[in-house]
């Protein structure tokens, strides 16, 4: 954020009680404490945990990557869970994912291509049927996995993880809630050969009225 938007960023510890006065909030990827019982589970418990909850409440956008999606399913301000790999293979490679609805993160238009890196081992996402509906009706999926031309992925690898629905994103019901699986800062960098993941940051800058 700092380095690639120019916007002031800083860490907040997660034994914190305070985020400062953040106009956004990233919860990124890792393992935090060594994913022991379940991805997310004891993080869901940091003493910061309850600051994110008033942010959230308040309608202050944050975005969890990969490990920070994890977590926002651990604290419930996003639905479903996140389960291992259906093929309970660590996945670490670029995928394809489509827009599907537009907000806080993802104004770019829905139907947009981006390619992103993945690396987990617990990035099944699973809902019930009934679940899956509501996201559709409510239109919370943000991201779904498809084939380099958006296609469904129909049985190819373009689904690394087995994820239900073909599900990379959701939005919580407020669409101030982002949780993904994709890694969209490790692609914001043509330096990089793919910057692409840029354009979920500079939605962000453009919802808080910075562009």
């Amino acid at each position: 954020m700092r380095d690639v938007l120019g916007a002031d960023a800083w860490y907040v510890f997660h034994k914190r009680t305070s985020l400062g006065d953040a106009d956004a909030v990233v919860i990124p990827g890792g393992f935090s404490y060594g994913d022991y019982l379940r991805a997310g589970a004891i993080a869901g418990f940091s003493p910061i945990v309850s600051a994110i909850r008033d942010f959230a409440g308040r309608g202050g956008p944050i975005l969890g990557i990969c490990n920070g999606f994890q977590i926002l399913t651990e604290m419930g301000l996003l639905p479903g869970a996140l389960t291992r790999n259906a093929h309970l293979r660590f996945e670490c490679r670029d995928v394809y994912v489509r827009v599907e609805s537009e907000g806080p993160f993802t104004d770019m238009g829905k139907g947009t291509i981006l390619r992103l890196p993945i690396a987990h081992a617990d990035g099944r996402y699973h809902t019930t049927e009934r679940g899956l509906a509501e996201l559709e009706q409510q239109g919370q999926i943000a991201f779904r996995y498809s084939t380099r031309r958006g296609g469904a992925p129909n049985g190819s690898n373009a689904n690394p993880n087995g994820s239900v629905g073909d599900i990379a994103g959701v939005y919580n019901r407020e669409r101030n809630v982002l949780g993904m699986m994709p890694h969209p800062e490790r692609a914001s960098e043509a330096i990089l050969g793919n910057d692409d993941g840029l354009a979920i940051f500079q939605s962000l800058r453009r919802h808080l009225g910075f562009e």
